[in-house]
């Protein structure tokens, strides 16, 4: 089985591109994940890449900027490529299947003025809540 899902902040903003032949978006971002201190008190965090694809990597591009917390479930894929001086890298990667923004707001929002407070907008499409239609 090949299964991952992790919560953590976006490290910069999404970049997106488009693969030439099909316009199929393709956006690549990392997020921080901080590990369990150890005994003595020492922090340490992980840094994956994760990659996403089409309608999906749009909203990522549109909606999440640096600093954002999400939710990720995918799988990991590895891979190598040679590089300039000939050596081979290794990578390895999450391929998103699903991406949750676990914090909303309009990319424009929420980057510059160094304000902390967050935006939960409601995004294009979708409709708020109100208190009547919960079910609980």
């Amino acid at each position: 089985m090949n299964s991952v899902n992790l919560i953590g902040r976006l490290t910069r903003d999404p970049e997106v591109r488009y693969v030439p032949e099909s316009q199929l978006a393709v956006a690549t971002f990392t997020i921080a994940i901080d590990r369990p201190p150890r005994k003595d008190g020492t922090k340490q965090t992980d840094f994956p890449r994760i990659t996403v694809f089409g309608k999906q990597a749009e909203n990522c591009e549109r909606y999440l900027s640096k600093g954002r917390l999400v939710g990720v479930q995918g799988r990991i894929q590895t891979g190598s490529y040679t590089n300039k001086e000939g050596q081979t890298v290794y990578t390895t990667d999450v391929v998103a299947d699903r991406v949750d923004f676990l914090e909303w707001g309009d990319k424009k929002e929420s980057s510059g003025g160094g304000s902390q407070e967050r935006n939960f907008g409601v995004p294009e499409g979708f409709r708020a809540l109100e208190d009547e239609d919960m079910p609980f």
